[in-house]
C-alpha cells in the first residue's frame, strides 16, 4: 500500500512540475493546445496541461546582433567591406512564434542582404560622410520588413567600413594635397594682407616725407643695436634739409 502511495506522490509532483511553469517579467509564454494557438501567457506563474499544451518563452529585451563584414561593391565601382549591428526586439510574441520560423536568423540574414543592397547603391564618398543618413535608411527598411514577424528594429548603425589599401593610399595622397592647399591659400591670404599694409604705409609716406627719413633713422638705429659695430653711411642731403626744416 506504502509504494502506492509513493507511486501516487511522485506522478503528482511529476504532473505539478510539467504543468506549472513560471515566466520572467521580461518573458512571453506562448502557448499551443493540441498544435493550436492558445494564448500569450505571463508573466508570473502559469499553468499547463501535460502532453496537451506546449509552451515557448519568448525574450521581449533589446537583442544586439552583429552583422559580419559584408562584401560591396558602391556605385561608383569601389570594393569595401562593410559590417553592422542592429538594435531589435519582440512586440509581438505570437507572430514572433507563428509567422517566421527563427525570427533572430531571418533578421539577420535579412540585415545581411539589406546592408549589402543600401551600401551598393551609394557611393564611397556618400558612404563615409554620410553614415547616419544610411543608418536610418537601414532601420526603415528592416523594420518594414520585420513587422509581420511581430519584431521592432529600433536602431541600425554601420560600425566598420574596410577599404582596399589602394584606396587607403589615394585618400591620404588627397587628404595631403588639400592640406597643402589650404596651407598656400593662407599663405597667400597673408601676404596679400602684408602687401596691403605696405602699401596704405607707402602711401602715408608718400604724403609726409618726413616719415620715410624717420623710418631711415630707425632702420639704421635697429642694425647698430643688433650688431656691436661701427657704420658709416653717407647722410643724404635731403634728410638734412628735412630734419632741419622740422625744426625751424
Amino acid at each position: 500500500m506504502s509504494l502506492i502511495i509513493l507511486f501516487l506522490v511522485i506522478i503528482l509532483l511529476l504532473f505539478l512540475q510539467a504543468s506549472i511553469k513560471i515566466i520572467n517579467e521580461f518573458e512571453r509564454a506562448v502557448v499551443l493546445r493540441l498544435g493550436k494557438f492558445l494564448a500569450v501567457k505571463g508573466p508570473g506563474l502559469i499553468i499547463l496541461i501535460p502532453v496537451i499544451d506546449r509552451m515557448r518563452k519568448l525574450d521581449l529585451r533589446i537583442v544586439t546582433l552583429d552583422v559580419p563584414p559584408q562584401e560591396v561593391i558602391t556605385r561608383d565601382n569601389v570594393s569595401i567591406r562593410v559590417s553592422a549591428v542592429v538594435y531589435f526586439r519582440v512586440l509581438d510574441p505570437e507572430k514572433a512564434f507563428l509567422q517566421v520560423e527563427d525570427y533572430h536568423y531571418a533578421t539577420s540574414q535579412l540585415a545581411q542582404t539589406t546592408l549589402r543592397s543600401i551600401c551598393g547603391q551609394a557611393e564611397l564618398d556618400e558612404i563615409l560622410a554620410e553614415r547616419e543618413k544610411l543608418n536610418m535608411k537601414l532601420q526603415e527598411i528592416l523594420d518594414a520588413d520585420t513587422e509581420p514577424w511581430g519584431v521592432k528594429v529600433s536602431k541600425v548603425e554601420i560600425k566598420e567600413i574596410d577599404l582596399p589599401e589602394e584606396m587607403k593610399r589615394a585618400m591620404a595622397k588627397q587628404a595631403e594635397a588639400e592640406r597643402e592647399r589650404r596651407a598656400k591659400i593662407i599663405n597667400a591670404e597673408g601676404e596679400f594682407q602684408a602687401a596691403k599694409t605696405l602699401l596704405e604705409a607707402a602711401q602715408i609716406m608718400a604724403q609726409n616725407p618726413i616719415t620715410l627719413q624717420l623710418r631711415y633713422l630707425q632702420t639704421l638705429t635697429e642694425i647698430s643695436t643688433e650688431k656691436n659695430s661701427t657704420i658709416l653711411f653717407p647722410l643724404p642731403l635731403e634728410i638734412l634739409k628735412a630734419l632741419s626744416g622740422s625744426f625751424k
